[in-house]
């Protein structure tokens, strides 16, 4: 009996049992206590009250003066009082005399206050059925700074998750909570998910609903609610500001933000070379989350609705006009368009990392979507020097005063190179050499060829205009050389005809296509018996022209009552033909 406490009973039964002549092991057992305890009895060490709670302190309270007076009546009045805020009042009320009081002071508030306190919230386990409910928030990974390209990276992460079996998705997120945002990750959710379930729960996000004088009425946005209708979801949320209620998904935070920081952390950079292989890095792991609930997922993938033909739109549409300067403002940022769209009227579709222009249905332009970074700032430029180098080729002194002088230089490379040019040119002629160096890096695509040449040019003194063009002078494209064939003989054709033993009886000789004409013993002459004159030949010719010509007379569609009578011109006309 090791727990068990012994006093007096278990003490004299057991000896009472020695005293009638049993063993150690049946007096133990009869008295309900171990072997060794009455080995420790018969020689005196046994210990009775070993394990008792002490009746009474054995170091007078410290607190005795100020507990039941001050203390206990402060926490009467309001529970929420904690004991550094105690300590901190008796400090400032008695200065000096009670020192070394606080851990003291800890554990009497915590003891009262699960005597005497008001009873916590309790959380209650809940049930998830299988493709009942979904879960949809916003993260932000803390802790770590993620750059890429060496730029710091603002980011936020999408967080999907199934209630019951807990499979999920992650995206990363340019921008805020948005509803593009929320709208692209949903439905990247479900395609990957393979179903859509019935309910979708969220905390009180701004793109879905309108928190407005702390009513949680059916005031969904809009898009929220066709987007909603168009996946027959039944839209849920959680109480404002009650994160526990949407635990489902903010527990699961913290495990997907810890692999990605482990994974960062073994990789040993924080920094990628684009958006694409960070994005990888965070698939891999929510890959080995699924994992783990592969079996319930497959459970519940049955239970899932399926997934329309069709996406719901996720982008938001807006329609500018190319100014003269082929530039165009969305959200008060300024972006360079290729300048053969001047004038004309686009139509945009924003999304949460990018901005694509069509022109009468057709995409034109894709341009990586820009936001204001800054207090106090409101506006921002998003230039591209592919956009407009064309134009500037042929008047490069405006890139002496133009106002995107320095973001027409793509990278920091170029601005150095920018100021080393002007260190060893004039204005002018330093303009002509960068306006050209960028031509070649957009039409050749050889952006990083042409600043490392023009950094060895620069660093030897050597660098020209000619010498640049020369450089990267496009291949010329090589002549097609001068082909001489030999026509083969026509005779060969004669092998490909069956042989004949009987020779072949000549063709005959082709007639000529005009026969002249005689005159039958038995027909009357043509036209007028008279004796002929010169009016009488043209007649004569006119008809016999007619005759050769058409090959025979032809039938008279019209009657000779209506025929008008003709003057000979025509038919002189027909003569001289002739």
């Amino acid at each position: 009996m090791p727990n068990k406490r012994i006093d007096s009973y278990h003490t004299r039964v057991y000896m009472n049992g020695r005293d009638l002549g049993l063993k150690q092991a049946e007096a133990a057992y009869i008295a309900e206590i171990s072997t060794r305890t009455g080995q420790r009895i018969e020689a005196g060490t046994h210990q009775p009250n070993r394990g008792r709670l002490q009746d009474q302190r054995t170091v007078p309270d410290p607190l005795a003066d100020v507990w039941e007076d001050e203390l206990e009546p402060m926490l009467r009045r309001d529970p929420r009082l904690k004991p550094m805020t105690l300590y901190e009042y008796l400090q400032d009320k008695y200065p000096g005399q009670y020192p070394q009081v606080l851990r003291t002071l800890q554990r009497r508030v915590r003891t009262w206050k699960a005597l005497h306190g008001p009873s916590p919230e309790v959380m209650f386990e809940l049930r998830h059925e299988p493709g009942v409910q979904g879960f949809s928030d916003f993260t932000e990974l803390k802790g770590i700074t993620i750059t890429i390209a060496g730029k710091p990276f603002e980011h936020l992460i999408y967080h999907y998750r199934l209630g019951y079996s807990g499979w999920r998705y992650a995206q990363i997120i340019q921008g805020g909570e948005s509803f593009v945002a929320l709208s692209e990750g949903l439905q990247n959710a479900f395609a990957a998910c393979g179903g859509v379930p019935t309910q979708h729960r969220t905390d009180s996000l701004s793109a879905a609903y309108r928190n407005m004088c702390g009513r949680r009425s059916k005031n969904l946005t809009r898009l929220y609610d066709e987007l909603c209708d168009h996946y027959r979801l039944e839209p849920t949320r959680n109480n404002k500001g009650v994160a526990h209620e949407n635990g489902s998904i903010e527990s699961p935070h913290g495990h997907l933000k810890n692999r990605i920081k482990q994974a960062i952390y073994l990789r040993g950079s924080a920094d990628f070379t684009s958006v694409g292989e960070y994005q990888a890095l965070i698939d891999a792991q929510v890959a080995k989350l699924n994992q783990q609930c592969q079996a319930k997922y497959e459970q519940e993938k049955e239970h899932l609705q399926p997934l329309p033909k069709y996406r719901t739109p996720d982008y938001e549409v807006l329609t500018a006009k190319v100014s003269k300067r082929s530039t165009i403002d969305v959200r008060c940022i300024l972006y360079t368009v290729p300048s053969r769209l001047i004038g004309r009227q686009l139509e945009l579709h924003l999304y949460h990392d990018r901005i694509v222009g069509y022109l009468e249905r057709h995409p034109v332009v894709e341009l990586p979507r820009k936001r204001v970074s800054g207090k106090g700032k409101r506006r921002d430029r998003c230039i591209n020097y592919r956009h407009v180098i064309g134009s500037m080729r042929l008047k490069p002194r405006a890139f002496i005063y133009c106002t995107w002088q320095s973001d027409l230089l793509p990278n920091p490379e170029y601005r150095q190179i920018w100021e080393q040019l002007k260190a060893q040119f004039d204005l002018e002629q330093a303009a002509k050499i960068i306006v050209e160096a960028l031509y070649i890096a957009a039409v050749q695509d050889k952006e990083q060829a042409v600043a490392v040449y023009l950094q060895q040019q620069l660093r030897s003194s050597s660098l020209t205009l000619n010498r640049l063009k020369k450089q990267f002078e496009p291949p010329q494209m090589k002549q097609v050389p001068d082909l001489s064939i030999e026509q083969h003989s026509l005779e060969l054709y004669d092998k490909l005809l069956p042989s004949c033993s009987v020779p072949a009886e000549p063709l005959p000789a082709p007639e000529p296509l005009f026969k002249k004409a005689q005159a039958l013993p038995h027909v009357d002459p043509l036209g007028i018996y008279r004796i002929p004159s010169h009016a009488g030949k043209l007649v004569l010719c006119g008809i016999l022209t007619s005759l050769v010509r058409n090959g025979g007379p032809k039938k008279r569609t019209s009657s000779p009552k209506t025929c008008s009578h003709r003057s000979q011109a025509p038919k002189r006309k027909k003569f001289y033909q002739l």
